[in-house]
């Protein structure tokens, strides 16, 4: 999900995320509004579950997007996952601050069923806590590392997002 520099989206596209179970949201979710709490505001997407990001897609493809999410969350199994870090990607203008879960062979297989996206970049899982300027993360990492403990959280559910505006299109539990 790329902004422009006023702000906005280069174009629509569609998004498959991939979401926790609620103590898992709860954990890192509490780890981002601490940084809100201390007056960080940032420029990720706000109002949506934590998540990592699968793939994304043409708006055309919502329909068959529904029916693949549907029939995914019933051949696969939510699973756990470990997260053991904090980590930081640079971009030419703004860094992003994450958390990320340790990738597994649930998750690779998981990863699997979108190998068609359209990403340009490598795909890399991670939960971002902020998206700001250099300095700004630089301060906002601190306060993470200071907050942040290794835990076992749980991928459970795939959400289907439209982008700019945020559209809610579909969420799907993982089977048990």
């Amino acid at each position: 999900m790329k902004k422009t520099e006023d702000n906005t989206m280069a174009e629509k596209a569609l998004y498959i995320l991939a979401g926790y179970d609620d103590r898992t949201e709860e954990i890192l979710s509490g780890l981002q509004n601490k940084l809100y709490d201390q007056g960080f505001s940032g420029l990720q997407t706000k109002d949506i579950p934590m998540h990592f990001t699968m793939g994304s897609y043409a708006v055309e493809q919502e329909d068959e997007l529904k029916n693949r999410l549907e029939k995914i969350a019933e051949t696969h199994r939510a699973f756990d996952t470990a997260f053991n870090h904090v980590g930081l990607f640079r971009l030419p203008e703004n860094d992003v601050l994450f958390v990320a879960p340790e990738v597994s062979r649930e998750m690779l297989a998981l990863k699997a069923e979108f190998s068609d996206n359209r990403d340009q970049f490598s795909w890399s899982p991670h939960t971002t806590m902020l998206i700001d300027k250099p300095a700004v993360i630089q301060e906002a990492t601190q306060s993470v590392l200071t907050e942040f403990r290794s835990f076992s959280g749980k991928v459970a559910v795939l959400h289907l997002y439209e982008f700019w505006p945020t559209r809610h299109i579909l969420s799907v539990r993982l089977a048990d």
